[in-house]
């Protein structure tokens, strides 16, 4: 009878069966199961901290490198023991890269519609291929990188190998998947522009670059409206290139034999294609600190997104604005997380980041802050800013507290096949050194309390940020002016100043 209730109850019924099981013994057998939970918990001391585990060790696997006859590269890593194999095609390059202007969002349509249907598939027979063998294919284009994927058993890797190679060299691009896709789009869009979050993530771009910057686009109805059949066939055939690409294979298999499966299954595609140069236009001059205030009436939360211009990721600086942000915005105890939620309860949670692009992405700070202590929040928000540059210089506890999560949180990244396959395309996509994980602990290891407040003075400046606050303009705009950090300009809801708008 239990297992048919388990059943009955799916993933929900197991504390329901415990009660069920519970009740059904005697009262001896009661009693008896009280008494043992009682003497364990009686010898259990709750006032000793347990001690910490085994600091988790790094194990960088070894990888082949060869070369496709179409000029794409192959990376193999063997990881025997389990017969699971991950499959990527890496591209070099993204919708920032291959993206018209106007026609933002045109990557991320590409990306749905190869499993829409090909010459030899429909969409429906491509899901179901896929289903009955267990797996899935994946592909995303972001804004410098791209991917194709799946993870397979590995007497699956051949028969869905084969499926993705149907959808690399024989999409259709259906008008009718496309209208869906675009219906879906602009409801989503949409949603967003009801979302303080959603608002804030799209105007904070614009402000800081603009539109005439790669950095600073995002994808809008007007854009979606704009996309054809004709712009999806034209990207795909500038963008799906071995000439860019670097396929990357981890798991129970062999590089000679894979490569030569890869060979046959990726016959038709031809060669062609080379790396994108990322050779982006220079971000606009920095403006003098201004508040950004974009009216949400009856809001019930206010989204801060605090920032400017930062460095690329190729930036010397890196290993020492890791430390520094993780200190300032990323740990649960970070800086601004336990000031602006812990001490003064002003939000679920704050944090900050550096974008590191092949460009200068954006250093960015901010969350969801109570309407109410809008005025309260920025003003503790600009002084850990401050203080971050040399007025509370980082102390040991922080600098240990820092390097350590950054450290120990590596080896979580090779501990599956799928783990494995991104930290390794993550090498070749982002233009990184080989050897970029071992000696990364060093270089973090190598950070002083001097390199954090440098990279800080030269990173975050205080006197030139971009401060986008979404919310009631109507309860926080008069506190917010009455901090006097900033002069406040009124924008709308696609980020365009309003004229004679403003708040000194």
């Amino acid at each position: 009878m239990m297992p048919r209730i388990v059943r009955a109850l799916g993933s929900r019924g197991a504390l329901a069966v415990a009660l069920i099981a519970a009740s059904s013994l005697s009262a001896p057998a009661r009693h008896a199961s009280a008494q043992q939970a009682k003497s364990k918990s009686a010898s259990f001391d709750r006032r000793i901290v347990p001690t910490a585990g085994k600091t988790p060790e790094l194990r960088v696997p070894t990888w082949t490198k060869l070369t496709l006859g179409n000029g794409a590269q192959l990376i193999v890593s063997e990881k025997h023991g389990l017969p699971l194999v991950s499959f990527q095609i890496n591209f070099v390059g993204g919708a920032d890269q291959y993206e018209p202007a106007t026609k933002t969002g045109l990557a991320n349509f590409v990306a749905s519609m190869l499993t829409e249907g090909t010459t030899h598939r429909t969409g429906d027979q491509i899901s179901n291929d896929l289903q009955l063998l267990g797996t899935s294919v994946g592909t995303q284009i972001g804004a410098e990188s791209g991917r194709m994927a799946f993870l397979s058993t590995k007497d699956k890797f051949g028969p869905t190998l084969a499926i993705l190679a149907d959808l690399l060299e024989n999409p259709t691009f259906p008008a009718d998947a496309l209208e869906r896709l675009r219906s879906r789009a602009i409801i989503g869009l949409t949603q967003n522009r009801d979302r303080t979050a959603g608002i804030a993530s799209a105007v904070f771009p614009k402000v800081l670059y603009t539109t005439d910057h790669p950095y600073g686009r995002v994808t809008t109805e007007a854009s979606v409206k704009a996309i054809t059949r004709d712009d999806l066939v034209s990207f795909y055939k500038s963008y799906f290139q071995p000439g860019h690409a670097v396929i990357t294979v981890v798991g129970d298999v062999k590089a000679d034999d894979v490569k030569q499966t890869i060979e046959k299954a990726l016959v038709g595609w031809a060669s062609g294609g080379s790396p994108p140069s990322f050779a982006y236009p220079p971000a606009p001059a920095p403006k003098a600190t201004t508040i950004y205030l974009v009216d949400k009436p009856g809001a019930a939360q206010s989204t801060f997104a605090i920032g400017e211009v930062g460095p690329p990721r190729d930036t010397p600086d890196y290993y020492a604005l890791r430390v520094m942000n993780e200190m300032l915005g990323v740990l649960f105890q970070s800086r601004l997380n336990h000031n602006i939620r812990e001490v003064k309860g002003y939000s679920y949670g704050v944090g900050s980041g550096f974008a590191f692009g092949r460009g200068p992405g954006a250093f960015r700070a901010g969350g969801e802050i109570v309407t109410a202590k809008s005025d309260s929040a920025l003003i503790e928000f600009m002084k850990e800013l401050r203080d971050i540059r040399g007025p509370r210089p980082p102390s040991d506890d922080e600098m240990a507290q820092a390097k350590a999560s950054l450290v120990q949180s590596l080896p979580a990244n090779f501990a599956s096949v799928n783990g494995i396959n991104g930290s390794i395309a993550s090498i070749y996509t982002q233009g990184l050194p080989e050897d970029y994980y071992k000696q990364f602990a060093r270089a973090i290891g190598a950070v002083t309390k001097e390199d954090v407040v440098r990279v800080a003075q030269k990173y975050i400046d205080p006197d030139h940020l971009a401060i986008v606050i979404v919310g009631d303009r109507a309860k926080i705009e008069g506190p917010l002016a009455a901090t006097r950090i900033a002069p406040i300009v009124w924008l709308d809801l696609d980020g365009n100043p309003i004229a004679n708008k403003v708040t000194p």
